[in-house]
């Protein structure tokens, strides 16, 4: 047996139920992380992020973007809003760089809302060189 919808035909109802439409927290920051020689390149984006409104730290060995937008509230033209979809709030990750770098050797750069960190690659320390005992006859 069939029920009728409260509404029978609501385009714009179904129309957003369609996963596409649905705003999960996963889909906020989305990041790629590439190794090259000499660093890391961390690329993250920030879709209607401004500048700044980005704050990038270290602290306890540990990188950490937060991003912060805010709703203004815009003139509306008189009419019923059907369905509000941006995001307005706040948001961060964190990722482990280890405990010796500073603030001061991460270049960080922001355009078109998308975020580039270059964060440089521990140097390694030299491994001490094996010496072999010699065998004598």
């Amino acid at each position: 047996m069939l029920l009728p919808r409260k509404n029978e035909f609501d385009l714009w109802e179904d129309m957003f139920k369609d996963p596409f439409f649905s705003r999960k927290e996963s889909q906020l920051m989305k990041t790629d992380i590439v190794e090259k020689d000499k660093e890391f390149i961390i690329t993250m984006d920030l879709p209607g992020y401004s500048k700044e409104n980005i704050q990038i730290e270290i602290e306890n060995g540990y990188l950490t973007i937060h991003a912060t937008t805010k709703n203004e509230e815009e003139e509306q033209e008189s009419g019923k809003l059907v369905r509000k979809e941006r995001y307005f709030g706040e948001c961060s990750r964190s990722f482990y760089i280890g405990e010796d770098l500073e603030t001061e050797d991460i270049n960080a750069k922001f355009s078109n809302g998308t975020l580039k960190l270059y964060v440089p690659k521990k140097e390694e320390e030299a491994k001490p060189e094996k010496k072999y005992v010699e065998i004598k006859d």
